[in-house]
């Protein structure tokens, strides 16, 4: 039995983004799949109202730890003095794991391994805020890593990142790839869900899809600039397809909402705005295509749970897109507006090649469990311990 320390600070916004997903997805597979092990959860909260965890703590081995220092006094302290030492002040463990950078110090006593989901913040710092930017910098990623028993990367390119961007020892850093849920999958057309989730977000019968925070690293522009020259075409066919840009306003969001203005087809861009988790999987299966043209990504989880949906991909040739979707979707260069357009009038025209790619789709997504994750992910605490 080991004693394991998680910190789920990064629950604190109740949001649902990548981390997130990753940090819930492990947490519930860790009590399901190991209970032999005990879990103690830490969680600062200070003034503002917890989240419910009584998912969590309804486990037998399973304990809630909350500290209420101010988050500012407390960051600082742990930057500043190393101090307080996290597995102490939950009472000790022999593994303590961060799911996500954050502020923090462990005792020499304890094992601290960290997830590295990628170096957005490192690569492409001008698609972070300022206020984003200084929370990176005083974090000091690289001294958390470079001090940390083992690192989890999320994927090879994540790995290569850190050995590049930070020195990391490569023996120090292990891949375990993320997961999708059971949730994403290829629907039957006469499921009422797929007539529900197209009601309540008014979209069209043919679309194109993408679904990502509005904001530079995204490349939104870029799929705009391909869609208006889709649609120049003139094509019968091609001008049946709608674009639906699913997602919220992030740093920067001006940019895409500009693009879209000044498109002489904006009447044909929708923007349904926030997705609810219980829709995300009937929006992949209503579209036809998906459209993924980031510049840089960690994991990616989007195009692969749209994959599971048997819904062909078009994803960047860059960072870790290419490892995820394998020879199941199609790679352009994220800089070439042209051969997004290419590749849509590709997919759209050929219902062969889109035949294809829906079945490579889905057993692409199949490679990617969470109960795979969460073993492999327990196997390097064991090994640890």
């Amino acid at each position: 039995m080991m004693r394991i320390g998680i910190d789920i600070r990064c629950l604190a916004e109740g949001k649902r983004t990548g981390v997130e997903e990753y940090t819930l997805a492990l947490l519930s597979g860790f009590f399901e799949q190991h209970p032999e092990n005990e879990y103690i959860l830490f969680f600062n909260a200070w003034k503002k109202k917890m989240p419910d965890f009584s998912w969590a703590t309804k486990y037998p081995n399973v304990v809630l730890k909350t500290s209420h220092f101010p988050n500012k006094l407390l960051n600082l302290s742990l930057w500043y003095l190393r101090f307080p030492k996290l597995d102490t002040l939950i009472g000790g463990t022999d593994i303590f794991f961060l799911p996500n950078l954050n502020f923090a110090s462990v005792s020499r006593k304890t094992k601290l391994v960290v997830t590295a989901h990628d170096l957005s913040f490192e690569l492409f710092p001008d698609t972070f805020s300022f206020k984003r930017r200084i929370w990176h910098f005083f974090i000091h990623f690289k001294r958390l890593v470079l001090s940390a028993d083992k690192v989890i990367a999320v994927s090879e390119s994540t790995k290569n990142d850190l050995i590049d961007q930070y020195g990391v020892p490569e023996e120090k850093v292990v891949v375990i790839q993320s997961g999708i849920g059971e949730q994403f999958h290829t629907m039957s057309h006469n499921d009422t869900d797929l007539v529900r989730v197209q009601e309540k977000y008014h979209l069209p019968y043919r679309f194109i899809l993408s679904l990502a925070t509005f904001e530079p690293r995204k490349n939104i522009p870029a799929l705009i600039s391909a869609y208006d020259a889709l649609q120049a075409q003139g094509h019968p066919t091609l001008s049946k397809y709608a674009l639906v840009i699913a997602g919220t306003r992030g740093w920067k969001y001006e940019e895409t909402f500009q693009a879209i203005a000044h498109s002489p087809y904006k009447e044909r861009i929708i923007l349904p705005g926030f997705i609810a988790d219980e829709d995300k999987s009937a929006l992949y299966n209503l579209a036809s295509i998906f459209v993924y043209p980031s510049f840089y990504e960690g994991f990616g989880f989007p195009p692969l749970e749209a994959m599971a949906c048997g819904v062909p991909v078009i994803v960047s040739h860059s960072s870790s897109l290419p490892e995820i979707v394998g020879d199941a979707g199609i790679l352009i260069d994220p800089y070439q507006p042209d051969e997004i357009f290419q590749a849509l009038k590709q997919v759209l025209l050929d219902p062969v090649l889109t035949n294809t790619l829906h079945k490579k789709s889905e057993q692409q997504a199949k490679k990617f469990k969470w109960e795979k994750t969460v073993q492999e992910t327990i196997e390097l605490f064991r090994k640890l311990a």
